[in-house]
C-alpha cells in the first residue's frame, strides 16, 4: 500500500485536477444544462469507464516501465510539474471562459451519451498527463507491490472526480446562475486551485527520484 502521505498528496492533486475547467467539466456541464441531469449522469458513466482504462493502462506495465528506465521517469516528472504550471495558469490568466458558459449541443440518445464520455474522457490530455506523469510519482517500489500502489491511487482519483463531477453535474444550472451574479466567486475559485496547481508543481519539480 502506498503510505499515506502519498495517498494524502495525489488525493488532493485530484481534487485540485477535477476543480480546474478542461474537458470533462466542461463537456458535463453542458450537457446537464442542454439536455437535464440524467443526461449529464449517463454521460458521466462513460468518463468514469474513461478513468478506470487509464488506470489500468498505467497500473498493469506503464507504472513499471518508468520505474524502470530512470530518464524516463525524471522526464514524465518534470513534464507532468510543467503541465501542473499551465493549468495553473490557465485557471488564474485574465479573461479565461468559465466552464459554466453553456456550449451548444444536440440532444442525444442514452447510448451516445455515454460513449461521448468516454471518448471525451480518453482524449482528455489532462487526464493522460494526471496517469502518465503524475501517478508514477507517488508510487515507492520499498512499499510493496507497484501493481497494487497503482490501483489504489487510480481508485482514489476516480472516486474524487467521479464524486465532485456527479455534483456538477447535478447542480450545473443552479451554479451556472449563482457565478453569473457572483463573479467574485469564479475569480476566487480560479485563484485557489491556480495556488494549489503551482505548488503541487513545485513540489514535483524539486522532488528527488524515489527508490
Amino acid at each position: 500500500m502506498p503510505h499515506t502521505s502519498s495517498l494524502l498528496a495525489f488525493a488532493l492533486v485530484s481534487l485540485g485536477m477535477v476543480l480546474t475547467p478542461g474537458p470533462n467539466m466542461i463537456y458535463l456541464i453542458s450537457r446537464s444544462i442542454t439536455q437535464g441531469h440524467a443526461a449529464g449522469l449517463v454521460s458521466l458513466g462513460g468518463v468514469a469507464l474513461g478513468f478506470v482504462v487509464y488506470m489500468l493502462a498505467a497500473a498493469f506495465g506503464i507504472t513499471a516501465l518508468l520505474f524502470a528506465v530512470p530518464f524516463a521517469y525524471d522526464a514524465l516528472r518534470l513534464a507532468g510539474a510543467a503541465y501542473l504550471l499551465y493549468l495553473a495558469w490557465q485557471a488564474v490568466k485574465p479573461g479565461g471562459r468559465s466552464p459554466f458558459q453553456v456550449r451548444k449541443l444536440t440532444i442525444d440518445s442514452p447510448r451516445r451519451l455515454f460513449l461521448m464520455g468516454l471518448v471525451t474522457n480518453l482524449l482528455n490530455p489532462k487526464i493522460a498527463m494526471l496517469y502518465l506523469a503524475l501517478l508514477p510519482q507517488f508510487i515507492d517500489p520499498t512499499a510493496g507491490s507497484v501493481l497494487t500502489q497503482s490501483v489504489v491511487l487510480g481508485a482514489i482519483q476516480i472516486v474524487i472526480s467521479v464524486s465532485i463531477n456527479a455534483v456538477i453535474a447535478m447542480a450545473a444550472g443552479s451554479i451556472a446562475l449563482f457565478l453569473a451574479t457572483r463573479p467574485a466567486w469564479t475569480l476566487l475559485q480560479r485563484y485557489l486551485m491556480g495556488t494549489v496547481l503551482a505548488g503541487l508543481a513545485m513540489r514535483m519539480a524539486l522532488e528527488a527520484r524515489r527508490g
